[in-house]
């Protein structure tokens, strides 16, 4: 059984230093409503059941790890703030990738802070980015942006 209080929890912390990030970045409001989605039943229970539901990693459940692919794929297409949000699959089956808003690519500049904070309580947003990146698809405009950010 998922622990939700303690994702909850979790939750809360990473909020609190997306908030933090999310002043500095000039977005205080886009900071106080801050992934509020993952206290929506749909992605709350998937997540807790995924990170807290005891679970060794690698060996999760099939239908645990549907719920949170689920919950996952949910959250990303209700918050602009991850780049996933950006891709768009045509019906041609080619992926074209757009320029985020300024809003959207500050928040998730805060969010990859806010997130190496609550887990590591370090700021190794550069390094998790330079690791991370071919796995990244970001329009040209977003990654000179990014890149300008992270130095």
């Amino acid at each position: 059984m998922a622990d939700l209080g303690a994702y909850r929890a979790y939750v809360n912390r990473h909020r609190a230093f997306v908030l933090e990030e999310a002043i500095k970045l000039g977005i205080p409001l886009r900071g106080r409503v801050h992934d509020l989605s993952k206290y929506r039943d749909d992605e709350m229970v998937a997540y807790a059941e995924y990170f807290y539901g005891g679970h060794p990693r690698g060996a999760v459940p099939q239908a645990v790890q549907d719920a949170f692919d689920l919950a996952w794929l949910l959250h990303q297409k209700r918050n602009d703030h991850h780049w996933q949000y950006w891709v768009l699959r045509e019906d041609s089956g080619a992926t074209k990738v757009l320029a985020m808003l300024d809003g959207a690519r500050r928040e998730m500049l805060a969010d990859w802070r806010g997130a190496g904070l609550a887990i590591t309580g370090e700021d190794n947003t550069a390094a998790w980015f330079r690791k991370n990146r071919p796995n990244i698809l970001l329009h040209p405009d977003t990654l000179a942006w990014l890149e300008r950010e992270l130095g």
